[in-house]
This record gives C-alpha cells, structure tokens and sequence, in this order.
C-alpha cells in the first residue's frame, strides 16, 4: 500500500483533539446560550455595476465568510468561493454580499485549503468565466475527478505570474480534511497578489496564529490584509486552527500591513463565537492598542474597498 503524504505545519504543531475532546466542547456548548439572530451587517449600498465592469482599479469586495472578489490590474480573483446555503446541519446565517450573477468573468480562483467552508464546488461550478484554479498541493487530483482542468498546484512560497501581477502561495498554521481518510493529505496556505507596483494584497485563508507571519511581511509590502477573526472559541478547541481577533491583530502588526480587512465570521456556526462577538473583539483589541481607525477596514456583506 502507498501511503499518501501528509503536510505539516511550519513548527510541526498539529489538530490533535480526539473524541473525548469533541463531547468536552459540546457539553461546553449546551451549557452556553449564544444570541444567533443578530448578524453582521449588509451593505446598504454596493457598487456591482462599478465592479462589473471595473478592470483599472485596484479594488477588494467581500462576498462572506474568506470570499472575496479582487481586482487587479486588470485581473478578476475570487478566494474560497463559498455560497452554500448550509455548512453540514448548520444553516448559512447570512446571506452572501453578491448573487453569483452579479459576478464579472472571473479569471483565477485561489483555494486556501480543503475544508468544505472554503472549497464548495457547486459554487465553483456556477461562476462565470473560464478561471485557472490555483490550489495547494495535494488538491490538483480532486479538482480533476470535479471537471475541472485548468488546475495548479502550489506548495509554500511558490509562484505564478498572470498578465504582470504575481501570486504567491505562503505559509499558514492549520489542518485539512474532506473524508475519514484523507486528513492532511492536501496542503493549506493563504496567498499574496503582487501589483507590478510592488504593493500586496494578503489573503491570510484560515490560521491560527504562529511565527510566519513575521516573514511574510518581510517579504512583501502589504497593502490590504485579509485576516480571519471567527471560530476561536473555545480557544483551548481551536487555537491551533483559529486565530482570535486580538492575535488576529498582533498578526496584522507582523505584517506591517496598512489596512486590516475582517473575514471568516458571521457566515456559519463553526464555534461558539458569534460574529458580532468576534467584530465587537477585533475592535476594541484596536481601540486599546490605539491603532489608527481609518487603518481597519470592516466590510458589510457586498461592500467594497477601493484601494
């Protein structure tokens, strides 16, 4: 029998919470009572016919929960393309910022793990265009198996170039798994989108905190970060996997990014945070640290940042 590989993390920290763990958390759970009717917040007005046709500016618009529609020189990008409506038995909480068909053609798609709130194919399959799927190592075979030709795999710090901006697949701290038997078979990563400018547009993907951050920063001058900030509670659970909104910003600071973009929360109930609780964090971590407000950049649902 082969055995497939099975990717680490940079320090060889490891999701090692067993059974015995998961009925601890959902005691935890049942002991809690958390309001899910209060959601973060849509736009009150988007700029779709803008973003429709927009292939000059530099412009970021979140769609929910790690999808984004980026544009760059002229370029289309979606990250994580998710619009299920239901993530296992936990129904979406919040509608997606823009209707698939609200979308422009898109020309790459950019996965940053195997994990089904970030790798949704019926998604994948409804969007417009004719994009390249860059992926992380170990995914090529299953996008295959989906249709789905015009696949790259990437593995840390590697990179690509489309039509003058440059893609790099960079470190994060997590885990994957889509079966029973494919744990860690598949490699996990965020991306950095490179203007010809130099500027950068990071895309952290799903992470815990860990020691990277630091070099990515060094090695790009970041524009936008894209940072997750949901699904760290319980932190004894998840911390390995998920950062939380105040290491979210100690994070954000390595980077020495200029602006903080909000992402993976509101959308689906993965822990017992909610996304008004993660917001509500995220900005009073800010506040205490007295960073500039103008310096976060927390986007309703169909908002978008012009750069």
């Amino acid at each position: 029998m082969i055995m497939k590989k099975r990717y680490e993390n940079l320090n060889g920290v490891k999701n090692e919470h067993g059974f015995r763990d998961m009925l601890k958390w959902m005691k935890e759970r049942r002991e809690k009572s958390k309001d899910l009717s209060e959601n973060i917040p849509k736009a009150v007005t988007r700029d779709v016919r803008d973003v429709a046709v927009n292939r000059t500016e530099t412009a970021i618009t979140w769609i929910g929960h790690s999808s984004f529609l980026i544009q760059i020189q002229g370029l289309n990008i979606m990250t994580d393309p998710v619009w299920a409506r239901r993530m296992g038995f936990q129904k979406r909480l919040t509608e997606p910022g823009y209707e698939l068909s609200e979308l422009p053609d898109i020309d790459a798609v950019l996965i940053s793990h195997g994990h089904y709130d970030h790798l949704d194919f019926p998604s994948i399959k409804k969007l417009r265009g004719n994009p390249d799927f860059y992926v992380p190592a170990g995914l090529k075979k299953l996008f295959n198996k989906k249709g789905r030709k015009k696949v790259h795999e990437m593995n840390w710090w590697d990179r690509f170039e489309m039509r003058g901006v440059n893609i790099s697949f960079v470190p994060a701290q997590h885990w994957t798994r889509r079966t029973l038997w494919d744990t860690d078979t598949s490699h996990w990563g965020g991306w950095v989108i490179e203007s010809e400018n130099g500027e950068s547009i990071y895309f952290a993907g799903d992470t815990g905190y860990f020691e990277g951050f630091k070099e990515i920063g060094e090695r790009f001058r970041i524009k936008a970060a894209l940072m997750p900030i949901g699904a760290y509670e319980p932190e004894w659970f998840m911390q390995v996997s998920h950062i939380n909104p105040e290491d979210a910003v100690k994070a954000f600071l390595e980077l020495k990014a200029d602006s903080f973009i909000p992402m993976h929360y509101g959308a689906f109930r993965l822990a017992d945070d909610t996304g008004p609780e993660a917001l509500s964090r995220l900005h009073g971590e800010w506040d205490r640290l007295a960073l500039p407000p103008e310096n976060l950049k927390a986007l309703a649902l169909g908002e978008t940042f012009w750069l």
